[in-house]
């Protein structure tokens, strides 16, 4: 890391700063591993990145200065493993829409990660699950349906604080779940009127 890595004003603004925070290499590359795995610590991140601890360990606190990620549960300890920032169901805060965007964005290229690279994936990992269906809800029912995937998910969560709650089996596996209103395409309004 370089004086100027330290000293330059970034081009992303994040709410809530004041500051801005501009897209670096190791940034993204630590978003993309907590994305995949979960949780790390500084050390861990930089085994798996081929950074300094030290330079892990400041682009985590700049990350989480800047609210995309979080200190994760863990047994007191030097050790300080950081994951995600975990957002409440229903948050309207100013972060929301930006974190959505990284979010979204994230997904997408591990998505496409998957699609080149599925074949190199043991036998047993070479297939994916995807669906996606149109209902006709109500606010509240898309609420309990969301509700109810969440409390699906549940029993699995913990896994990612506790390693060794995991099947040795047990990969890690992008669950995505978006819940929106369609809306109609603005020629539809325009034959409606």
């Amino acid at each position: 890391m370089t004086e100027d890595d330290v000293n330059t004003p970034d081009h992303h603004q994040t709410a809530g700063t004041g500051e801005e925070l501009r897209e670096h290499e190791v940034r993204t590359a630590l978003l993309e591993l907590l994305a995949e795995v979960g949780a790390v610590t500084a050390t861990e991140a930089a085994s798996r990145l081929g950074y300094s601890s030290g330079l892990c360990s400041f682009h985590l606190r700049q990350l989480a200065r800047h609210g995309y990620i979080e200190e994760a549960p863990h047994c007191g300890g030097r050790a300080r493993p950081w994951r995600l920032k975990q957002h409440a169901p229903i948050a309207d805060g100013p972060n929301e829409p930006q974190f959505g965007d990284l979010a979204r964005g994230l997904e997408d290229e591990s998505w496409q990660r998957w699609l080149t690279r599925r074949d190199e994936a043991p036998a047993e990992w070479r297939h994916d699950e995807a669906f996606s269906a149109v209902a006709y809800l109500t606010p509240e029912e898309m609420s309990r349906v969301a509700d109810m995937i969440r409390r699906t998910l549940a029993p699995y969560q913990d896994r990612e604080q506790r390693p060794l709650a995991r099947p040795d089996s047990a990969r890690p596996v992008a669950l995505i779940t978006r819940l929106f209103p369609l809306l109609p395409h603005p020629a539809d309004d325009a034959d409606q009127a």
